[in-house]
């Protein structure tokens, strides 16, 4: 293939077209949405329940690491109880003026969406006990002893959060989400090959039946990883080859990209090394782990940990962080002799 043909393959229009087909990715239904069966159950009863008393939603808590499908879950509701969804993020409601003003603009049976809970402040979490629970806004005006306080009734709305660390939300604040907290699982591979084969059909890439396991088994249970990988499979599909995702042509993307066949990146990778061979195994903490491979702690907590827990790599214990012998033998280390024991 010429440049110039590969350079026609990759026009801006072409991905351009391609970030409107990403948003079609996301399922329309429940049907749709693959795995976390359990969840949709509940969320099923729970919307036919309030539908059926002509009351709106309960408030809903969503929770587990990121690319599971918390954001297309709360969509999910917003549409199956034809309502709006308003979306914003903790980081994004600075004071508690950012709240009011998106509170005060919500109409009756409105969906609000706050992605990132975990990160709103103290202050914007005690302004939301009585709107979630009274549907009302409290808002003080002035200062000292001129100061009053003025209360405004609020539209009847449902709140859906969602957040990777549920443990940095206060108690509070998780008692009042009535209508349940949910945590969403990593999913079976099965699942993920039922996803990568929807957003191939979707995408309108053609892609061989033996190369959907593959893609399948290097995406981390995680939908949001396989759909990446499998977009950047047909990339390198369109370059390399003829369009069409063969076996050997998903191999070579995904060895390019340094995802091995577990799904490990090179920063998961790093993450091990560093621990094994700079600290012994561990134990050790998180910000030096952080601070030895040069990334953010709340990176490494959220993004990488989780899955290297699933897989049985690390472990967290009170003293810090510790690899296990599953992932000495992963990399090809061998294990201190008066280790191996403690490691099994």
């Amino acid at each position: 293939m010429s440049s110039d043909e590969i350079k026609s393959q990759l026009t801006p229009k072409k991905r351009s077209d391609d970030l409107s087909l990403d948003l079609a990715l996301r399922p329309k239904s429940f049907d749709e949405y693959v795995g976390q069966e359990s969840i949709k159950k509940n969320l099923k009863i729970l919307i036919e329940a309030a539908q059926k008393r002509n009351e709106p939603l309960e408030h809903l808590l969503f929770y587990g690491p990121a690319g599971l499908g918390k954001t297309t879950l709360a969509h999910l509701v917003a549409k199956e109880t034809s309502s709006q969804i308003k979306i914003t993020s903790g980081p994004a409601i600075e004071k508690v003026g950012d709240l009011a003003s998106i509170l005060t603009n919500l109409s009756p049976g409105d969906i609000l969406f706050i992605d990132e809970a975990h990160r709103l402040n103290k202050l914007i979490e005690e302004i939301l006990y009585p709107a979630m629970e009274n549907r009302s806004l409290d808002i003080i005006i002035g200062k000292g002893p001129s100061a009053r306080t003025i209360q405004l009734e609020l539209p009847s709305f449902t709140l859906v959060a969602a957040t990777t660390r549920i443990a940095l939300l206060s108690s509070p604040l998780r008692s009042r989400f009535s209508g349940g907290s949910f945590r969403l699982d990593f999913y079976t591979e099965e699942n993920i090959e039922k996803i990568i084969k929807r957003s191939a059909e979707i995408l309108g890439v053609k892609i061989e039946s033996g190369a959907i396991p593959l893609i399948a088994s290097r995406s981390r249970f995680t939908p949001r990883i396989a759909n990446r990988l499998l977009k950047r499979a047909r990339d390198y599909a369109e370059v390399k080859g003829d369009g069409i995702i063969t076996v050997p042509l998903a191999e070579e993307a995904l060895k390019l990209l340094e995802i091995d066949e577990l799904g490990l990146e090179s920063i998961d990778r790093k993450i091990l090394d560093t621990v094994i061979k700079k600290f012994g195994g561990g134990p050790v903490g998180l910000s030096t782990i952080a601070a030895s491979i040069m990334e953010e702690d709340d990176t490494i907590e959220e993004v990488y940990e989780p899955y290297l827990m699933q897989l049985g790599f690390l472990e967290r214990t009170p003293r810090g962080r510790c690899a296990t012998l599953r992932a000495y033998e992963h990399l090809g280390i061998t294990a201190p002799k008066q280790d191996q024991q403690k490691l099994i």
